[in-house]
């Protein structure tokens, strides 16, 4: 944890320089659901996963070739998006170049528990360690999804910028990455109902009674529901209690908190008022992202999801 503690008191001022002075870039996907800003800033290239909806396949690049409100409009009106993942070509076009530079890989995974992106770029690694012996390509199983994919990312991101090695990053995000908690509510049955995930009657019930599912990561990588709360101010408390529970220190944590919502800024924004009046020592704040498009399209909009750091996720 040092290295996250450490201030980063250049923050984004200098990261050109850093970038050219250290020997590893960084890498990742589009499903870390952060900004394409944030990642520039960084300077952390990603590979985009793709989703066919009406006929026509969009890259899942951060909201530039379909707006967010769009998409998710198209999917309330009835639009079932299918999502295909990055193979282990768009892989080696993502690798390559940074290994022409001289520079080594440590890569970020979507979650291996809902995608199989993870072995692409692992096949890519292999391909690609023999033509670059000299180099290394590292993959890291992220096992989360969403701004808590993202928010592992900048985790890496801040370890490097304090001076940390691509050994010792790779070390800590191995050590590390059961403790980044991923907490999820879906106010909208609705698209798990058509995509299958919910029975007709199940989606009717939980309608009618206003079930909001309370949905967690787990140490495999799964979303699993864990409990169903009646309304949305009984899940807006619940999620928060769940932060209070399980985060570093209880109230008195101090690392960084990230949401994302799918369409449902409004809860999303709730939510994280009340976090910041429970836990007043929040590194930077709460940083509100938008569910891209393809964990958009299995979540459908009305989900928000909540991401800290705290003790060992469980099954």
């Amino acid at each position: 944890m040092l290295f996250l503690q450490q201030s980063l008191s250049s923050k984004l001022i200098n990261v050109k320089k850093e970038f050219e002075l250290s020997d590893y870039r960084i890498t990742c996907c589009s499903t870390v659901d952060l900004s394409s800003e944030f990642l520039m800033e960084r300077d952390i290239p990603y590979a985009c996963f793709h989703f066919q909806m009406d006929g026509k396949v969009y890259p899942d690049d951060l909201g530039k070739s379909i707006s967010f409100e769009e998409f998710y409009k198209k999917i309330a009106a009835g639009a079932m998006p299918t999502t295909s993942q990055v193979n282990v070509e768009q892989f080696t076009t993502l690798f390559e170049p940074i290994l022409k530079q001289g520079k080594d890989i440590l890569h970020l995974s979507l979650s291996s528990g809902i995608s199989g992106a993870v072995n692409a770029a692992r096949i890519a690694q292999e391909q690609l360690q023999q033509q670059y012996p000299e180099r290394k390509i590292m993959v890291v199983d992220s096992l989360g999804a969403s701004s808590g994919y993202g928010m592992l990312v900048d985790a890496a991101w801040q370890m490097q910028s304090a001076g940390a090695s691509i050994d010792e990053v790779y070390a800590w995000l191995e050590e590390n990455k059961l403790r980044l908690h991923h907490w999820f509510f879906s106010t909208d049955l609705r698209h798990y109902k058509r995509g299958g995930r919910i029975s007709a009657a199940s989606a009717v019930i939980g309608t009618i009674l206003t079930i909001c599912p309370l949905m967690n990561v787990n140490s495999r990588g799964e979303l699993k529901i864990r409990k169903k709360i009646h309304g949305k101010n009984q899940v807006y408390r619940e999620i928060v209690r769940m932060m209070i529970e399980h985060a570093d220190n209880g109230t008195d944590y101090n690392g960084k908190c990230f949401i994302s919502n799918s369409a449902c800024y409004e809860d999303a924004k709730t939510v994280a008022d009340l976090i910041k009046e429970t836990f007043p020592n929040l590194d930077g704040g709460v940083l509100i992202n938008s569910v891209g498009t393809v964990i958009g399209s299995h979540t459908g909009p009305g989900t928000v999801a909540l991401f800290f750091w705290g003790d060992k996720r469980e099954d």
